[in-house]
C-alpha cells in the first residue's frame, strides 16, 4: 500500500491569516482519515487548502506524487490523469437553480476506469435523487441536498473524497443513510477520504486513521479503532466524555 496523498510542512490561512502551522501527514490510497478537532481549530481550513480554496504560504502537497498545491481547484479535480479531489464542501454549494440531473451532468467526467461514477449510477446508489431528478436544487431537504451534493462529488470520478461535516443539522434517519453510503463507498469501492466531523464515534466507526487538530496544528494520530476506545485522548481533544 503506498501513499496517495502527502502533505509536508503545510501552512495556510486566508489572505495574510496563518491557520494551519507546518501540517504534515500522509493518506495510504484506499484508505479513510478522520479529521478532529474542537470549533475553529482548523479543519475545515486544511480542507479547503487541499480543494485549492485558500492562501498556502509554504509547504507541499502531492497526490500520488504529483505536487498540486500550486493547481487551481478546478485542476485539482480534473487534470490529473488518474482522477483528482472530490470536494463536499460544508456549505455543500450545490447549483440550486439546476435541476438534480444538471447538477450531475454539469461536472460529470467520464472516465473509462473499473466502478466508474456516471449519473446514472449515482441515480442506482441514492434513489432519492432519481425521484427528484427534475427538481431543482433549492426544493431539495437538506438531507437531499447532501446526497447532490455527495453524488456531485462523485461524477467527477475522483481518487480522494473530502467531506466537510457531511452529518452536520441532519435527521438521524438521513444520518444513518449517509453513513452506510460512505461506508460503502470507502469500504467496498476502495475510494480514499477525508472526513471532518463533529461527532467523532460516528466516523472513527468506518475510518482508518484519525487526526486531530488544535490550534492549526496536528497534536495527535492514531488509528480511529485504537482512538475510538482511548478515552483519556477523546475527553482531552475533543471534550468527549462517556
Amino acid at each position: 500500500m503506498y501513499d496517495l496523498l502527502r502533505v509536508q510542512s503545510l501552512s495556510a490561512g486566508y489572505g495574510e491569516s496563518v491557520v494551519l502551522n507546518n501540517v504534515s501527514f500522509s493518506i495510504a490510497a484506499g484508505q479513510t482519515l478522520a479529521l478532529l478537532g474542537r470549533n475553529g481549530v482548523g479543519k475545515t481550513t486544511l480542507i479547503n487548502t487541499l480543494a485549492g480554496a485558500t492562501r498556502m504560504h509554504s509547504g507541499s502537497i502531492e497526490l500520488d506524487g504529483v505536487e498540486i498545491q500550486k493547481l487551481p481547484s478546478f485542476k485539482r479535480v480534473s487534470s490529473l490523469s488518474k482522477g483528482g479531489i472530490g470536494w463536499v464542501p460544508q456549505e455543500r454549494n450545490i447549483f440550486k437553480s439546476l435541476t438534480v440531473h444538471e447538477n450531475l451532468t454539469a461536472v460529470y467526467r467520464e472516465t473509462n476506469t473499473d466502478k466508474a461514477w456516471s449519473p446514472e449510477r449515482v441515480y442506482e446508489f441514492f434513489p432519492r435523487l432519481l425521484e427528484r431528478k427534475g427538481n431543482l436544487g433549492s426544493q431539495l431537504s437538506g438531507g437531499e441536498q447532501q446526497m447532490l451534493a455527495m453524488a456531485r462529488a462523485l461524477v467527477v470520478n475522483p481518487r480522494l473524497l473530502l467531506l466537510d461535516e457531511p452529518l452536520e443539522g441532519l435527521a438521524p434517519i438521513i444520518v444513518e443513510e449517509l453513513l452506510k453510503a460512505i461506508r460503502w463507498i470507502t469500504r467496498e469501492e476502495g475510494l480514499s477520504a477525508i472526513i471532518v466531523e463533529q461527532h467523532p464515534q460516528m466516523i472513527l466507526a468506518i475510518s482508518d486513521e484519525a487526526i486531530v487538530l488544535e490550534k492549526g496544528s496536528i497534536v495527535h494520530r492514531e488509528s480511529a479503532s485504537t482512538l475510538s476506545k482511548n478515552q483519556q485522548a477523546l475527553d482531552r481533544f475533543l471534550g468527549v466524555t462517556r
